[in-house]
C-alpha cells in the first residue's frame, strides 16, 4: 500500500513538499485562504435577514437567468455555500482542493480551472434544459428555477486537473468514476454540472498534452511548464 501511494502521489508530494519550505502556507496559498474566508463571509451573509436578498443578487445562478446576469453572477456563485448543504463540507472542499492546486499549479491557473470547471457547469444546465427530461443529457424544466451555487465543480475540476497533471492516475480515474456513480444513484441537476465541469477540464488536459506546432516528434514531456 505504501509503495502505491508513493507512486500515485509521491510525485504531487514533492511539489508540495517544496512549495511549503519555500514560501509557507500563508505566501504560497493567499487565494486559497481568501477563497476561504470569502466563502465562511458569505455564509454568515446569506443566513442574516438583512443579507440573503443581497448574496442571491450577487451571486446566485439561475438556468431561468439572462444569461448575461448568470455570467456576472458565476465568478461569485462559486463561493456561496448551498442552502441545502453544510457550510463546513465547503470549507473543506476550498481548503483542501484549491491549497494543493494553488501550492502546484499556481494561482492564475488555480483560478482558471476552477471558473472553467464551474462556467461549464453554469452553461449546462441551460443546454440540459432545453434537450428536455427524456433527452440522455436533458433536464426537467423545473431545474431552471434552481439556484446553482457551491465550490464543488470547481473542486471537482481542480482535483482531476491535479491529478492528470502529476501522474496520479488512478485518481484521475477515480474522481470522474465516483461522479458518474453519484449521477446514477441521484439524477439531479449538481450531479450532471460536476460530469459537465469533467469534460471541460479533461477538454483542457487534453488540448496541453497536444504538442506545440513546429515542435519536434518525441520532444518534451507534452505539458507547458507551470507558473505561479
Amino acid at each position: 500500500m505504501r509503495v502505491w501511494a508513493r507512486a500515485e502521489w509521491g510525485p504531487l508530494y514533492a511539489v508540495l513538499r517544496a512549495a511549503l519550505l519555500a514560501r509557507g502556507p500563508l505566501l504560497g496559498a493567499p487565494l486559497t485562504l481568501g477563497a476561504v474566508a470569502l466563502t465562511a463571509l458569505l455564509q454568515f451573509v446569506q443566513n442574516q435577514p438583512w443579507g440573503f436578498a443581497l448574496v442571491e443578487a450577487a451571486g446566485a445562478v439561475r438556468a431561468a437567468d439572462p444569461l448575461w446576469l448568470a455570467l456576472l453572477r458565476t465568478p461569485l456563485s462559486l463561493f456561496v455555500p448551498a442552502l441545502d448543504l453544510p457550510v463546513w463540507g465547503a470549507l473543506a472542499q476550498v481548503l483542501f482542493v484549491f491549497g494543493v492546486a494553488e501550492l502546484s499549479l499556481g494561482r492564475r491557473r488555480t483560478l482558471l480551472i476552477a471558473y472553467t470547471a464551474t462556467l461549464a457547469g453554469t452553461l449546462y444546465a441551460r443546454i440540459g434544459i432545453a434537450l428536455g427530461p427524456h433527452a440522455p443529457f436533458g433536464l426537467p424544466a423545473s431545474d431552471a428555477l434552481v439556484v446553482d451555487t457551491g465550490p464543488s465543480a470547481a473542486v471537482v475540476g481542480l482535483a482531476v486537473y491535479v491529478a492528470v497533471r502529476h501522474h496520479a492516475r488512478v485518481t484521475a480515474v477515480a474522481v470522474p468514476a465516483a461522479m458518474v456513480i453519484e449521477v446514477l444513484l441521484k439524477d439531479n441537476l449538481a450531479g450532471k454540472e460536476h460530469l459537465a465541469a469533467l469534460l471541460a477540464v479533461s477538454a483542457l488536459c487534453l488540448a496541453e498534452l497536444q504538442p506545440p506546432l513546429g515542435s519536434r516528434a518525441g520532444d518534451g514531456s507534452g505539458l507547458p511548464p507551470i507558473q505561479s
